[in-house]
């Protein structure tokens, strides 16, 4: 690898995004995993559809707008709204990943992360995380109002570091941001996991990691 610049998706990659609602499953009872996975297709869905659209909204309230769906369409109590969002902003982060991070910083490279997230939403997720003084930058797509994968969001840490596209290193959970980073020119790795099956969307990862550990071994 010739990396100059490791750079991590958050949300699935980093952080758990069903940790909100698990940490509510007493409350919503036996279906709250087909809930959170609704509320975070739904999400997905609605930030792809606001690109298209030339609507951009912010990811918290792409979010809010994807969870008010997820909470009618299970019969949620609506009063559970708040909590649901308070809990989103502290995700829970996956067991190995300050220890991985740490374990790059002794490194030279660069380490960032290139998300949806408002800068807001990554600052609390990051402090809350005890992940304060570990990446060098925290890339969001408000910096061009568009989602990923537009190119104009892989864009941001080529333009920050002087680098070429396949300098970066770019980790990921999610198999259509993988290709999107993939097509731009990134080095991608996919972060596969819950053992699904890749996307077809004209790029392969040369490799796949089952958690972030995995990394060090390539790097």
């Amino acid at each position: 690898m010739k990396a100059k610049a490791i750079v991590f998706d958050a949300y699935g990659t980093l952080f758990d995004v069903n940790s909100a609602a698990e940490k509510c499953k007493d409350k919503i009872g036996s279906k709250w995993e087909a809930f959170a996975n609704h509320w975070r297709t739904t999400q997905l869905e609605y930030t792809w559809l606001r690109s298209l659209m030339n609507r951009h909204k912010n990811f918290w309230d792409v979010t809010e707008d994807s969870l008010d769906k997820s909470i009618r369409v299970f019969s949620i109590d609506k009063n559970m709204k708040n909590d649901l969002l308070n809990l989103y902003k502290i995700l829970s982060p996956y067991p190995e990943v300050k220890e991985v991070l740490e374990n790059l910083k002794k490194k030279s490279f660069k380490l960032a992360i290139l998300s949806n997230g408002t800068p807001s939403l990554l600052s609390e997720l990051i402090k809350n995380s005890d992940l304060n003084n570990l990446f060098d930058d925290l890339f969001s797509v408000e910096e061009v109002k568009v989602y990923k994968p537009d190119s104009r969001v892989y864009e941001l840490p080529v333009k920050k570091y002087n680098v070429k596209a396949d300098e970066v290193t770019f980790l990921s959970a999610n198999t259509w941001d993988v290709s999107g980073g993939g097509n731009f020119g990134y080095n991608s790795i996919w972060v596969n996991r819950n053992k699904s099956e890749f996307d077809i969307l004209d790029y392969q990862p040369k490799n796949e990691i089952n958690n972030l550990k995995q990394l060090l071994d390539i790097v």
